[in-house]
C-alpha cells in the first residue's frame, strides 16, 4: 500500500509506492553433445557464428565436448537458449550431422 508523507505546515503531500523486488530470470545452459559424425570443423563453426565464440574458445569448447562428452555452448535466458538450440540442430540437420544439444537450468 502506498504511504503519504505530509510536511509539518500540510502543504505538500507526496505518495510513494512500495518498491517491487524484481526476480532474476532463471538462466539455462545450452549443452553440446559428443557423437561420432559430426565434424569438429561444424561445431566450431556452429560455436563461433550462433554462440559468438571466439575462435579460439570455440576449439576449446568443442575439445572439451570431445574428450567429455559434453560441454557447455553458452548460458542464456529460456527463450533465447531455445532458440539457439533449435537454430544449430536445424543447421547439424541440413548437413547431416546427428550433432544433439540439450538446456538445463543453471544452478545458483
Amino acid at each position: 500500500m502506498a504511504q503519504k508523507h505530509d510536511n509539518n505546515d500540510g502543504s505538500v503531500a507526496t505518495e510513494t509506492a512500495p518498491k517491487q523486488k524484481l526476480k532474476k530470470p532463471t538462466l539455462y545452459k545450452v549443452l553440446l553433445h559428443n557423437d561420432n559424425y559430426t565434424t569438429r570443423e561444424f561445431v566450431v563453426a556452429v560455436l563461433k557464428e550462433v554462440f559468438h565464440k571466439s575462435e579460439s574458445d570455440a576449439v576449446q569448447i568443442m575439445l572439451h565436448v570431445h574428450y567429455n562428452g559434453v560441454g557447455v555452448a553458452g548460458v542464456y535466458t529460456f527463450e533465447v537458449a531455445e532458440t539457439k538450440l533449435k537454430t544449430v540442430e536445424a543447421a547439424a540437420q541440413d548437413n547431416g550431422f546427428p550433432l544433439r544439444l540439450s538446456m538445463e537450468p543453471e544452478e545458483g
